[in-house]
């Protein structure tokens, strides 16, 4: 047995773990305010750590591009209270023509 398999053999018992300790708590635990309050700004967290990095950063690099003017543009439209698929769409083709045209 390689040390891949056994890395991912390991990987996948962590994983399983993970979840199995997770539906083994208590929910009187998970009822408190402060946990709830956790939950649900984690993913929004998540999210915008994600558009950052994915926005300003190359390999090791710092830099600025289409890709700002994308995002730039997407805020406006969550400012004015666009629908989700609006935001996309508008943030995706400012992108490409920011892209194409310089």
């Amino acid at each position: 047995m390689t040390a891949i398999w056994i890395a991912v053999i390991g990987a996948s018992m962590t994983a399983f773990l993970n979840k199995y300790i997770g539906h083994s708590v208590p929910e009187q635990w998970l009822d408190r305010p402060r946990f709830k309050r956790i939950n649900t700004l984690v993913p929004i967290v998540l999210l915008s750590a994600l558009v950052g990095v994915q926005t300003f950063a190359h390999k090791k690099e710092l830099l600025i591009d289409h890709r700002l003017a994308g995002v730039g543009v997407a805020l406006l439209a969550l400012k004015f209270k666009a629908p989700f698929p609006v935001v996309v769409i508008s943030a995706a083709v400012t992108s490409a023509a920011i892209y194409n045209w310089f």
